[in-house]
């Protein structure tokens, strides 16, 4: 019993000081200081071994402009305790009277007890910093090291230079840390990303690449060549990356796999050009059938997006130079689904692609994969017009693989293979669906389909114009870039006014930027700014317009006073995080 009875003592007065303690941080937070100066001194004279309510104690005594006290209580409580931060303490009070004479001696007094013991360091350089005294937290740490090297504070120092806007002092702290500890590595990268942009002439791009080409030349570990890696990618400079990740490989010929992620990072990013440097590369070092395998379908991937007509056979050759090699089998499935897209949106042979994929299914393949020959053998239906049988192949994905994202981007398909017929009801509800989809990018898509037919199927209840473009659409997919311009062009001569311009204004410019005809999308992008501005795709076309001048027309000034635009406009856009990004980089912003 008696037993109990201190354990419920113990636990209410436990509960009753931590009830206090959250009182009196809350009165000081709210700079209500006599207050919080109270609670904190019946939370000290019941702990005054507790450094936490000494502290808060005289800052809350400093608040009020009690410095007589707070010297006193120091003085008692530093003839006990010897605990050098009571000695920066104590300085800072003179400081705060604006005492610099009485203030240095205790904080040269401090700096003599590191002298003394190197680990006094971490209280003393601590209390410097509480009171952002940066320049004597940087000499306590540094004299601590230097009097004990197996002390490292680089992390620290980093901090404190990053603070103080010394961005080559906290690069070459960070940089030494890794020396010691070169785990640190993704840790140092995140660090750095804060302080570095795309921009290859920013400032801090160009002190990073000047420490690390002077480390690597002096000392060349591999995270040298990694860092110098990283930052290549950052400023989208992926050939450069290369050299290093080359450079890495030859070292520690493990492993292709980070050559291989910085190809699909160039491809992703649109860099063709660094792409296939980097693919031809693995193709020619791989030693396994697989590797080998996705880089030939990276590289021909490539090589069709970017093809003309008169290429079109040698292609077809490879694809079939690949196929005799390695046979039609499991492992080579993806580039049969991509041979098959070849023969029916390039070669203009649907039927051929249809009996060739249909072979694949016959293969030892598991359902996802199954899945994916029948997504491609729908969209070769569509390509035909034959949509009936499209829908078939997407409903059966839909059946065999419920809730999975291959079963919604089918479920997509279905909708949208709806809306080429004319079926607009019934595309709706599946887009309405849809716009809860796990997949972003399904989501998203479904929601501008969705208010695309929502926006334009009440003003005719013929949906005469909506149907033109449901079909100049389907055409774009077709590969019909032309007829699908011209179609969209009729659109706009005879439904002029008509609530469905601005989606054929911004269809047909980024037809024009497929055909590389970037003057005309300049002026669709441009048409829909000024007469559609408080419409739903003005952001749309302020985005791409900028894009097509910062990318293509090397006009960043005017892609400057876009992305503006968007960032001041249209601070919802799904654009406005990128538009941030790159209106800052263009200004030459230093920080991210």
């Amino acid at each position: 019993m008696n037993k109990l009875l201190a354990f419920i003592f113990l636990f209410t007065s436990t509960l009753l000081f931590s009830q206090s303690e959250q009182l009196s941080d809350d009165y000081f937070k709210r700079g209500e200081f006599e207050k919080a100066l109270i609670g904190y001194q019946q939370l000290y004279q019941k702990n005054p071994s507790n450094n936490n309510y000494l502290f808060q104690l005289i800052k809350s005594h400093q608040q009020l402009k009690q410095y007589d006290a707070v010297q006193q209580l120091l003085l008692e409580k530093i003839a006990i305790n010897n605990n050098p931060q009571l000695l920066v303490e104590l300085g800072y009070n003179y400081q705060l009277q604006e005492n610099v004479a009485s203030a240095k001696k205790y904080y040269d007094e401090a700096f003599s007890k590191i002298e003394e013991n190197p680990n006094f360091v971490f209280g003393i350089a601590h209390q410097f910093e509480d009171h952002s005294l940066l320049e004597e937290a940087i000499r306590a740490y540094k004299r601590a090291m230097e009097l004990n090297p197996n002390l490292n504070f680089n992390i620290q120092l980093a901090q404190i230079y990053g603070e103080q806007g010394d961005v080559e002092g906290m690069f070459s702290n960070y940089l030494d840390y890794i020396e010691t500890k070169p785990a640190f590595i993704n840790n140092a990268k995140r660090a750095f990303s804060d302080f570095v942009s795309e921009n290859k002439e920013n400032e801090n791009n160009l002190i990073l690449k000047k420490l690390l080409l002077k480390n690597l030349q002096s000392q060349p570990h591999d995270y040298w060549y990694e860092l110098l890696s990283w930052m290549f990618v950052q400023e989208k400079d992926f050939s450069k990356s290369f050299v290093q990740e080359k450079a890495l490989y030859r070292r520690n010929p493990e492993s292709l796999s980070r050559i291989i992620e910085l190809g699909v990072m160039a491809n992703e990013d649109e860099q063709d050009e660094a792409a296939v440097e980097i693919f031809s590369f693995v193709l020619e070092t791989a030693q396994d059938v697989d590797t080998k395998l996705l880089a030939n379908q990276y590289l021909l991937d490539i090589e069709v997006e970017n093809a003309q007509e008169k290429d079109f056979s040698s292609i077809n050759k490879k694809y079939l130079d690949i196929f005799e090699t390695y046979g039609t089998f499991e492992q080579t499935l993806s580039l049969q689904i991509s041979y098959g897209n070849f023969l029916a949106f390039y070669l203009k042979q649907p039927q051929e692609a249809s009996n060739f994929l249909k072979k694949s299914l016959k293969l030892n393949i598991s359902p996802f994969q199954e899945a994916s020959v029948k997504l491609k053998l729908g969209d070769i239906l569509v390509l035909q017009e034959k949509f009936n049988e499209a829908l078939i192949y997407y409903s059966q994905i839909q059946a065999n693989l419920k809730n999975s994202t291959i079963s919604q981007e089918a479920r997509f398909k279905v909708a949208k293979t709806s809306y080429y017929k004319g079926d607009f009801e019934w595309a709706e509800s599946q887009l309405k669906i849809l716009k809860s989809s796990t997949s972003q990018l399904i989501a998203n898509d479904a929601l501008d389909l969705k208010l695309l037919i929502s926006d334009n199927k009440y003003e005719d209840s013929l949906h005469v114009a909506l149907k033109l473009y449901a079909k100049a659409d389907l055409m774009a997919f077709q590969n019909k870039t032309d007829e699908a311009i011209d179609l969209l062009g009729k659109i706009l001569t005879e439904h002029k006014g008509e609530s469905v311009e601005d989606e054929a204004l911004l269809k047909q410019a980024q037809l024009f930027e497929k055909k590389k005809q970037y003057e005309k999308a300049v002026t669709n992008y441009k048409n829909i700014i000024a007469n559609y501005s408080e419409e739903i795709l003005a952001d749309d076309a302020l985005y791409f317009l900028a894009e097509l001048y910062n990318n293509h027309l090397a006009e960043p000034e005017k892609a400057k006073e876009l992305y503006e635009q968007i960032i001041f406009k249209h601070e919802d856009s799904i654009y406005s995080v990128e538009a941030r990004k790159k209106f800052r980089m263009l200004r030459g912003d230093a920080i991210n």
